[in-house]
């Protein structure tokens, strides 16, 4: 496992991590933890800094919210390198990938519903993911030209295992195939589904090191594999973090709102409080207090990081009413 606490040459750096959210609305306390991790990392180590907005769901992300992530990103003490970026301000790379898995006769078209692939005698569907199985694949050769229509395009997914090689969760073993199927890498909106956006973006971007919460750890599985299909050379470096949970269980999402840094700033809690919390979940501090994000890089370190993904593998963090009260006594 690289080591976290190493310093390469600050004006070189040979490494690089992304903070890359989502704006379809207020960052919540378990986007504020991968984002803290992933930029103290970064910083500790001396790596390049990224910032990705991923905003290519139109129907709810908006520049407004692009906006308020990167003042509440400031607001709590995190920076990155260069200008941010926003994946649907050029479409173009995307499009220039599409054009190679064409050329290879790897993507089609294709307009099934959900309801018609679920129907379909052969494709079972576990976990609560639907799979596309290849005997629905079209068999005209018309289907099989990427024009940027509208319609969805899946890409042929080989069957056999993938494995992941995680620095914090170890090796995992995975098959898209038999898990997803053929999935959908452009959309009937006329833009690349997340899969082929997150590649392309790592490689045009020089990301080497990914570091976010484990549910998306299938997804890593999913983009080595389209990272070969592309042509691109080399695997990313997992990082992957157990996520956040309410006091019920469920994992923390946008939904609650009393979780959003934007609405416990409204609240008057201060930043230096939130990261505080953050800190004591990570166990990067003995006694919760407020603790400037700038503390947080020279807090941590490769034992601690094994240390509390260990730690919530077996009882799973959540965010409790306790917690709630603490903030709220700001």
């Amino acid at each position: 496992m690289p080591d976290v606490s190493a310093h390469p040459d600050p004006v070189i750096p040979s490494r690089t991590t992304r903070l890359a959210p989502s704006p379809t609305g207020d960052l919540h306390l378990g986007n504020v933890r991968s984002l803290l991790l992933a930029w103290a990392m970064g910083r500790r180590a001396g790596w390049r800094v990224v910032l990705r907005h991923e905003d290519l769901d139109a129907t709810r992300s908006s520049a407004e919210a692009c906006d308020g992530i990167e003042a509440s990103l400031r607001w709590l003490g995190l920076d990155w390198d260069g200008d941010s970026t926003r994946q649907s301000d050029d479409l173009e790379p995307y499009l220039e990938a599409m054009r190679r898995l064409e050329a290879g006769r790897l993507v089609f078209a294709s307009s099934l519903s959900r309801r018609e692939i679920r129907e379909a005698a052969a494709a079972p569907h576990g976990e609560g993911e639907l799979r596309f199985p290849p005997d629905l694949r079209p068999e005209d050769e018309a289907s099989w030209r990427f024009d940027g229509g509208e319609t969805n395009y899946r890409i042929t997914t080989r069957p056999g295992p993938e494995i992941v090689r995680d620095e914090l969760l170890g090796t995992r073993r995975f098959d898209p195939g038999a898990e997803v199927g053929d999935q959908i890498v452009w959309t009937k909106a006329g833009r690349p589904a997340y899969q082929l956006s997150v590649v392309v973006d790592d490689d045009r971007q020089g990301v080497t090191d990914v570091i976010r919460g484990a549910d998306l750890l299938p997804s890593a599985a999913r983009q080595q594999r389209l990272r070969r299909d592309l042509g691109i050379d080399g695997d990313l470096t997992w990082w992957h973090l157990p996520i956040v949970h309410d006091e019920t269980g469920r994992r923390l999402a946008k939904r609650d709102g009393d979780t959003g840094v934007e609405a416990l700033r409204a609240a008057g809690v201060p930043a230096d409080r939130i990261i505080g919390l953050v800190a004591g979940w990570c166990g990067l501090v003995d006694t919760r207090g407020p603790v400037p994000a700038a503390r947080i890089p020279e807090l941590l370190d490769d034992e601690r990081l094994r240390s509390m993904v260990v730690r919530e593998t077996t009882e799973p963090l959540r965010f409790t009413n306790e917690d709630r009260r603490w903030l709220l006594q700001s």
